[in-house]
């Protein structure tokens, strides 16, 4: 798919989501960014948007409530008429011992890395029927893509991630016949978390066989792949320089 004019909806669009709005816009698209909390990030995204030339749209939603997922797409039907691609980035990342997770907080994992994706997809599917056909781009984990939970206090991460692999793989083949086409990307070591120590940086870097972190513009070449590709769908493509080699 040739992506110059088309329309991309992205959710979730903090640190990583940045570069890859970034990115689509440098190859012409235009962007819907939603955000919860981060007003001004989502601000300076669709400032870095209009600086390449295209428009950019902010939504404030909570991808937690149904209603906002139907916000979000209705929002970006009503700024450009169309949409052509949903990148699926809302995601939670923490970790809680299991005798500890209590309903509240399973239920919170599932709707925010799990059900917020289906809900933006079935909003969005209809317009990209009607227009002939789209791109949708989930995120999942390098984890759970390699079968293993491997460390111990992400139990509602890593079942909610698997379930996004399986809703991936799903939708794939509802929509294939309509010229849409359903893949996701699985990250690894791509950005330390801020809270992380330097010896643990490089206790990943050493730990991942290509000797360093990724970085966001990795993340971003792989949407850019899913987003042109007429080929590949129903896939998890992992992004972990490696990792789950070890």
């Amino acid at each position: 798919m040739d992506l110059c004019g088309k329309v991309a909806v992205i959710t979730g669009g903090k640190r990583i989501g940045r570069i890859v709005a970034r990115e689509l816009a440098d190859r012409g698209m235009n962007l819907v960014l939603s955000y919860r909390g981060s007003k001004d990030e989502a601000e300076q995204t669709a400032a870095d948007v209009q600086a390449a030339g295209r428009r950019a749209v902010i939504v404030n939603a909570d991808v937690s409530k149904p209603a906002d997922c139907e916000a979000i797409i209705d929002q970006a039907m009503a700024a450009f008429g169309h949409i052509d691609v949903l990148v699926n980035m809302a995601s939670i990342y923490r970790s809680k011992p299991l005798q500890e997770v209590s309903a509240d907080y399973w239920t919170t994992d599932l709707d925010v890395n799990l059900r917020s994706a289906f809900l933006c997809a079935h909003a969005a599917i209809p317009h990209m029927r009607a227009s002939g056909g789209g791109r949708i781009v989930n995120f999942a984990d390098w984890l759970v893509r390699s079968g293993r939970p491997r460390y111990t206090g992400f139990t509602p991460y890593y079942v909610a991630k698997a379930g996004v692999v399986a809703l991936t793989e799903s939708l794939a083949l509802e929509v294939a016949r309509d010229n849409i086409l359903v893949n996701a990307i699985a990250p690894g070591p791509i950005v330390p978390p801020p809270d992380m120590s330097r010896e643990e940086v490089d206790d990943v870097a050493r730990a991942t066989p290509v000797g360093h972190w990724g970085g966001e513009a990795e993340i971003a070449k792989a949407v850019v792949l899913l987003c042109q590709t007429d080929f590949i769908t129903g896939e998890t493509i992992r992004v972990d320089g490696g990792r789950h080699l070890e």
